[in-house]
């Protein structure tokens, strides 16, 4: 049977179901009984409770008849037990409860364990559910227990409060520390919390507020001076000396098995042993953000990891980074905005010993992270950095790893577990193994592409996945519904990469999808080159695409796209000019239909499996494209000079 005293009296039987108790007398009794659980409460003392000064002729009977009518209403045999010393009640007590965990909680912070108290001191606060005995205050017992519960009850909030800023949850407690403090405009404890959060949030005037309202307080309702502990604590504000706590690492939950890669981390932690920027550069859909949450995982000191795929205005990125540390305040005064000196604030979280911060997928705000990351390397002497990002972010001191497919079998082992996880029973035999061979070789190993096609288990055969893979813009569109929308589908992921590309990478990129096997830079300056991209800025546009991970550079001094970009040149447009020399490109005229190479797919650009060699080199007079498609518009690309721009940058 469990009782609860903190709001309203309560019982209820050991299965949930409400017990009706009675009248207020009887509930008075149980509350009385409950507040000694397992302790026998003597006669005397029941009656002194129950009526205090005006007892009734004949005490003793009428409290053994009172002692009757509970039992029958609890119906349970043993709930009160009667002796030589008094009654006693058996039962769970949510006051007895929440001291327990109180004093847990209490002890916990005492001992540097903030994480364990603030878990115990918010169980404990959860049980109350109104004031204490609130339905029967008026019983001649209850004022002395009620006082002391509430104590107990303020000073285990201020205990949690305390946790919670240990924590550096001081935004989302700044809320409930002003209720506290507006309910008890004299606890001086509150209000030197109520100081911390507010200076650790940037909001140093309101912290010296509360002061300046707690002292007038003070002087005007109790005559007295602020204590020496919040005289301290104001003078901390004044001189600067609250700091935000130093944040608790945070990497995100592992969900899934990380297959292979042993090469690549073994490169990375090397690197980040010899620098202090690593960033992991490849294609999307390489498993760079998966590469780097291990080696972060792995590496000893303190790691944090912050997503940037979300931030669309890069003026957020400093945002983004504290929201990783640590919540947010945007409450204030005035105007909704950044805390004061937001970088200060990184600095003041990450420092204090060796850490390491992951920044991931940086490519579309890429200029403000070299920025930020250059200024937080400066700042704080202990911290390494690991991006990941499709280009590099080209700062003094980086070390770049370049992340591309997974070697053949442990492709094949990716494909295979997450197909299991899909479809329960599937192995890899004689029946599967050579359409499994055929998926990952088509798919070029690439992480995020084998996990979509394996999705497709749940409808599919492997032999069926595999024989529709040149339509793979429509078979891989499974993904998981809690990724990012650009991570959900392979035309997503493609489509991403295009976006972040400028006018003339755009226009060199859809030229250079004919050459199925790669090109020379002569070969891409003789065939791509028109007005509209002139032969002497091939090389350097070139250069940027291999700088973002669309193109790469073999040791043969051949380019070749990257990953599902050697299927995935976008289609022209119907209407796409043509080149001043005549040759027709992929639309022809206006409304023709695209004229294709041999081998390749006409509905996506995606080239066939049959038709994988690098073809011959079109003749300037042949009527077939010397490019998958062109630019989207008629207007001629305005002059960029290309050799003089930022390697990586727009």
């Amino acid at each position: 049977m469990r009782v609860a005293l903190l709001g309203p009296v309560r019982a209820q039987a050991d299965d949930g179901t409400p017990i009706d108790i009675g009248g207020p007398r009887l509930r008075m009794l149980l509350a009385r009984l409950a507040l000694d659980p397992g302790r026998a409460v003597g006669t005397d003392a029941l009656i002194d409770g129950l009526w205090g000064a005006d007892p009734p002729a004949d005490a003793a009977n009428a409290l053994q008849s009172l002692v009757s009518r509970l039992r029958r209403a609890l119906g349970r045999a043993g709930a009160i037990t009667s002796g030589s010393g008094g009654y006693t009640l058996d039962a769970d007590v949510d006051a007895q409860r929440f001291e327990e965990l109180a004093a847990r909680g209490r002890r916990e912070l005492a001992a540097g364990r903030p994480g364990e108290a603030a878990a115990d001191l918010g169980e404990a606060l959860a049980l109350w559910r109104g004031g204490a005995l609130a339905d029967v205050l008026d019983a001649p017992f209850a004022q002395a227990p009620v006082a002391r519960l509430n104590d107990l009850r303020i000073a285990a909030v201020e205990d949690r409060f305390e946790a919670e800023l240990a924590l550096g949850r001081h935004a989302e407690v700044l809320a409930d520390l002003d209720a506290a403090g507006q309910a008890h405009p004299l606890r001086e404890r509150l209000a030197s919390l109520r100081m911390r959060a507010l200076a650790a949030s940037g909001r140093q005037a309101d912290a010296l507020a509360v002061f300046e309202r707690i002292r007038a307080t003070l002087a005007e309702e109790l005559g007295v001076d602020p204590s020496a502990e919040l005289r301290d604590a104001h003078l901390k504000v004044l001189r600067g000396e609250v700091a935000p706590p130093r944040a608790e690492p945070a990497l995100p939950v592992r969900l899934t098995s990380f297959v292979g890669r042993e090469r690549e981390l073994g490169q990375v932690a090397r690197a980040l042993s010899a620098s202090r920027l690593v960033t992991l550069v490849g294609p999307g859909g390489a498993g760079k953000t998966r590469l780097a949450t291990e080696a972060a995982e792995r590496h000893p000191a303190r790691a944090w990891f912050v997503a940037l795929a979300g931030v669309r205005d890069a003026d957020d990125v400093p945002g983004a980074i504290l929201g990783a540390l640590g919540p947010l305040d945007l409450r204030t005064t005035s105007a909704p905005k950044l805390p004061v000196d937001a970088m200060s604030q990184i600095v003041a979280l990450l420092d204090g010993g060796d850490a390491v911060l992951v920044l991931d997928n940086c490519e579309h705000v890429v200029d403000t992270v070299a920025d930020v990351a250059f200024q937080l390397l400066a700042r704080v002497p202990g911290l390494r950095i690991l991006a990941t990002s499709r280009e590099p972010l080209a700062i003094t001191g980086e070390a770049l790893c370049q992340v591309g497919p997974l070697a053949v079998a442990e492709a094949v082992r990716l494909f295979t577990e997450r197909a299991v996880a899909v479809r329960p029973g599937f192995v890899l035999d004689e029946s599967t193994s050579d359409a499994v061979a055929e998926i990952c070789r088509s798919l070029d190993g690439m992480p995020l592409a084998l996990e979509l096609a394996a999705a497709r288990l749940r409808s599919m055969t492997a032999d069926q996945i595999a024989r529709r893979l040149d339509d793979r813009f429509r078979l891989l569109s499974s993904g998981s519904r809690t990724a990012m929308p650009r991570q959900r589908t392979l035309r997503a992921v493609v489509e991403w990469s295009w976006d972040l590309l400028e006018k003339p990478e755009r226009i060199l990129a859809r030229r250079l999808s004919v050459f199925a096997g790669g090109a020379t830079v002569a070969a891409a300056e003789a065939v791509c080159a028109d007005e509209l991209l002139p032969a002497e800025d091939v090389l350097y546009v070139l250069g940027s695409l291999v700088e973002k991970s669309m193109w790469t550079r073999s040791r043969r001094v051949r380019s070749r796209a990257t990953g599902c970009w050697r299927r995935s040149a976008p289609t022209a447009p119907s209407g796409s000019p043509s080149p001043a020399n005549g040759t027709t490109w992929c639309g022809g005229s206006p409304g023709s239909s695209p004229i294709w190479p041999r081998g390749t797919n006409r509905s996506c650009g995606v080239t066939s499996r049959s038709a994988r060699s690098r073809p011959s080199a079109p003749s300037t007079t042949t009527s077939w494209p010397r490019c998958a498609a062109l630019s989207t518009t008629r207007t001629r690309a305005p002059p960029h000079d290309w050799s003089s721009r930022r390697s990586g940058t727009g």
